[in-house]
């Protein structure tokens, strides 16, 4: 099995995300925003490194097998908190391992219920289904987004 490490923000680099994140595959999966670049990219680190010390939040960049394969984490958003997972389409098949992690977080920091905010482009999950107390869909920013609200075990 491979090894995934969580990593604070503060201890990895800049570059490694930027060239995720910048990745066509996953941007199409996020809200419209600029490419990073070097000077953005500290900006936006800096940000995740404030959420990180946010009562209730935990954001991580995701190593597997020592190479650097995106960001995860749960942070507070208009509604409570929301967990998020951003990954390369390298890594894509992680993303269960990844949201377990994310769940046990949650659980560690108290939280009763979070929300996974999906982009119209990702398709619907059973799985997620299930353990939803509700599923809501709605528009942010222009682009339609399915919410569901799940039970943190």
């Amino acid at each position: 099995m491979n090894t995934v490490k969580y990593l604070k923000f503060e201890d990895s680099s800049p570059k490694d995300l930027i060239n995720i994140l910048n990745e066509e595959s996953l941007r199409k999966h996020l809200i419209e925003h600029p490419h990073f670049d070097s000077y953005n990219i500290n900006e936006w680190i800096s940000g995740k490194i404030e959420t990180n010390a946010a009562k209730g939040c935990r954001v991580r960049v995701i190593s597997i097998d020592g190479e650097i394969a995106g960001w995860c984490g749960i942070q507070e958003d208009d509604e409570g908190f929301e967990i998020a997972i951003v990954i390369s389409q390298k890594f894509w098949g992680y993303g269960i391992r990844i949201f377990k992690t994310i769940m046990s977080w949650a659980k560690e920091l108290g939280h009763k219920e979070v929300l996974f905010h999906l982009l119209e482009t990702r398709r619907s999950y059973k799985s997620l289904a299930r353990m939803a107390r509700k599923i809501s869909h709605r528009q942010l920013l222009g682009r339609n987004f399915s919410t569901y609200y799940l039970l943190v075990p």
